[in-house]
């Protein structure tokens, strides 16, 4: 197999354009989260948050039985409001989707140490008997890849392409890709570059030292706060990454593994996987969305045979997390929109999340943990969540962040607002989060296709960044059609893990899916 090499420099420059048709959808949906981080206005139903509320919720004997007739809800709920003067309309035709649980409590968590524990416990999982490599000489280029490299750009150079990778000019319309410093630096680095790569056994663990550079350059690095490491295994080569936020008190965790593949691609592209959602929802001039027909057949996996084989490492790590919700994803080169001649290859993905008393965490797109602003001080901690990509040759990725530790109940029997009332300020708030719609765009209809009531993890950054709450909350989900100057795209929402309003079951207060409270 060979190993696609990717010097750091050339993909930090490429990581800002490997989304590119994306952007203009991406700014716009910036917008309406940033609209939606108001302060909740004096007149509003929505109470404002605070810790006193989390800690006092009540607990009743009436929140026993079944859900649906404690919280009053039908089973699908329609509406169309229109506001902003014909601007933006709030379409929902949804089916409303309860756990099956007889009561309802909240949970105390805690955030994971990255331990080596953890580490141990991982690895075990995954790679139980695996011979693994620390990565950064395992990725060292040799005299001959960097040879290699530079006969190409000159090659290119030549032929007069000095943007063969497509990362455009900047603002004063220069090239972004500086083909001759590319040259120049493989040329330098040619020069104290090993004959072949030097493979160094490693146990997985944070502290690992490397050295950075060739040559008089050559320093000895530590990683204190990541692990990078390569992965040998019978079924392919896996990149293998446990890291920590490198913020000062931060508990967040990212772990990442990922098969190297080789699908001919030239080093200067950056394929990724793209969720279902992106590639069946969306219409729009340059882009038509792709069938369940054609996606189910670029996976060339049974979807029984595909979930059986990613359960089987999630049940071995011992975190109780359960299978909640799948899709189909394609593996694309990243240039240009997805279409059947760019997708590499298909699969599906799989979403783990805990199941406490026959209610799940709700899985959706948004990660937690992000800041109120750029000044912020506080240490942010985001959700733990579970990610396992299945295509026809095994595992292609896998990603959890932040795992939790269940530290019991907090209320029992919580007494929850009847649904009525929770619609009444979903309605209200999607109002309010788009108050300035009209400054951004001419016309703007979401689509509320699911409403979901499930878990979702609340905490107080500025009193505990590394414990919290799991409160019922209700979700929102669905897509919206878009219409700029000179742009326009429709999102039916069909697939979307997009939560646009989410209300705590509880008090109704709303809560903000980027900050995670």
């Amino acid at each position: 197999m060979k190993i696609k090499q990717i010097k750091i420099k050339q993909k930090n420059t490429a990581q800002a354009y490997k989304w590119k048709y994306k952007a203009i959808f991406a700014a716009i949906l910036g917008a309406s989260l940033l609209a939606g981080c108001q302060e909740t206005p004096k007149n509003s139903i929505v109470k404002q948050k605070s810790t006193d509320n989390m800690n006092q919720y009540e607990s009743t004997e009436e929140a026993k039985g079944n859900i649906s007739n404690i919280v009053k809800a039908p089973e699908t709920y329609k509406n169309k409001a229109t506001y902003e003067n014909g601007a933006l309309v709030i379409d929902t035709d949804a089916e409303i989707i309860l756990p099956e649980a007889d009561s309802i409590n909240t949970y105390k968590v805690s955030a994971q140490e990255a331990s080596q524990e953890l580490f141990d416990k991982v690895t075990k999982a995954f790679f139980e008997g695996d011979k693994i490599y620390h990565a950064h000489g395992y990725y060292q280029w040799t005299k001959e890849r960097y040879q290699e490299e530079i006969t190409k750009l000159k090659k290119y150079k030549s032929e007069g392409n000095l943007d063969p990778y497509g990362y455009g000019t900047d603002e004063n319309g220069e090239l972004m890709f500086r083909i001759d410093e590319e040259i120049a630096r493989n040329e330098a680095e040619l020069e104290h570059a090993p004959d072949e790569i030097e493979k160094k056994e490693v146990t997985p663990s944070f502290g690992l030292e490397w050295v950075n550079g060739t040559g008089e350059e050559a320093q000895k690095e530590v990683d204190k706060d990541s692990f990078w490491g390569v992965v040998e295994t019978g079924n392919g080569i896996y990149n293998y990454l446990i890291k920590r936020d490198g913020a000062e008190h931060s508990k967040d965790i990212t772990i990442r593994i990922e098969k190297e593949r080789d699908d001919g691609l030239d080093a200067g592209k950056f394929p990724h996987w793209l969720e279902e959602e992106y590639l069946m929802d969306i219409e729009r001039e340059d882009f038509h969305s792709l069938s369940e027909e054609t996606l189910k057949g670029l996976a060339g996996i049974s979807y029984e045979d595909a979930e059986k084989i990613a359960k089987e490492p999630i049940e071995k790590l011992g975190w109780d997390l359960e299978l909640n919700g799948w899709g189909y994803t394609a593996y694309y080169d990243g240039e240009g929109n997805p279409t059947e001649k760019n997708i590499l290859d298909g699969g599906y993905i799989f979403y783990f999340t805990r199941v406490l008393d026959g209610m799940p965490i709700t899985n959706t797109s948004a990660y937690g943990g992000g800041l109120e602003n750029h000044d912020s001080t506080l240490v942010p901690w985001s959700y733990e969540r579970c990610e396992v990509i299945v295509g026809d040759d095994g595992i292609q990725k896998a990603e959890i962040f932040s795992p939790y530790n269940l530290e019991g109940i907090q209320t029992e029997n919580v007494k929850l607002m009847d649904f009525d009332s929770i619609v009444k300020i979903y309605e209200q708030m999607m109002e309010v989060s788009n108050a300035d719609i009209s400054e951004l765009e001419k016309q703007k209809t979401y689509h509320i296709k699911k409403i979901k009531l499930g878990y979702s993890r609340i905490y107080d950054p500025t009193v505990d960044s590394s414990s919290g709450i799991l409160v019922p909350v209700w979700d929102f989900f669905g897509g919206f059609d878009v219409e700029t100057d000179g742009y326009s795209e429709q999102n039916n929402g069909e697939h979307s893990t997009t939560s646009y309003m989410t209300i705590n079951a509880i008090d109704g207060t709303v809560i903000d899916r980027g900050l995670g409270y």
